[in-house]
């Protein structure tokens, strides 16, 4: 995707007061139909500069399978696009008695990289958005749903976004899909059936746009 040079560096200063490293901006087919949107990079993101890699990509790689995609097929983005970070103690040899633990963004990090997830959203204008998790979800149409009373659904609505004096919402409406975060199973086993009925009910959605564009 061509970045405007001036959106990408605002976004890099307004993420300068905050505990966050490295920054992702993205990866995939920025013509695809499917644009996926996640939380925000892990340790290994910020590290080699791309989304969902280690144990929450392979996990993800299983989904897109299980829907009949593959990375190629899709766009992969996220809510913030440098690591959240915060220190806690270890006993980790050689670490010096701390490390930094991924954290959950803050409003004010969300807000800071908010005008970049708006410009991929108007320049693929994707048929079906996937919200990896709740960060994502709630990003995308401004509702705080449990994530429990909405996975796998499809919600055909406006996307918020960033304006002058707050949020607003989009003309166009898109197609919402939220699951589960990736790695949320290495927490829970106990979601692991409702990830595949959602899965299911993805790849009917992903069958339905394709016969609206046959």
């Amino acid at each position: 995707m061509n970045w405007p040079e001036e959106l990408v560096k605002e976004a890099e200063q307004n993420m300068e007061p905050y505990d966050v490293e490295g920054f992702v901006l993205g990866a995939g087919d920025d013509q695809a139909d499917i644009m996926i949107v996640g939380e925000a990079p892990g340790e290994n993101e910020a590290v080699k500069g791309r989304p969902f890699i280690g144990r929450a990509g392979a996990e993800l790689d299983k989904h897109l399978d299980y829907a009949g995609l593959s990375r190629e097929d899709v766009y992969i983005t996220s809510v913030v696009r440098s690591r959240p970070y915060k220190w806690v103690d270890t006993n980790k040899k050689g670490s010096g008695g701390r490390r930094k633990a991924n954290r959950k963004p803050n409003q004010k990090e969300i807000d800071a990289h908010a005008r970049l997830l708006d410009y991929q959203i108007a320049e693929m204008d994707p048929a079906i958005i996937v919200a990896l998790g709740g960060v994502a979800y709630q990003r995308l149409t401004g509702k705080n749903h449990k994530m429990t009373d909405v996975i796998g659904r499809s919600f055909h609505v406006p996307v918020q976004k960033k304006g002058d004096s707050g949020y607003e919402l989009t003309e166009k409406t898109y197609t919402i899909i939220p699951l589960y975060h990736p790695a949320a199973v290495f927490y829970n086993p106990g979601i692991k059936d409702t990830i595949w009925e959602s899965l299911d009910h993805w790849k009917r959605e992903i069958e339905k746009n394709s016969h609206r564009k046959g």
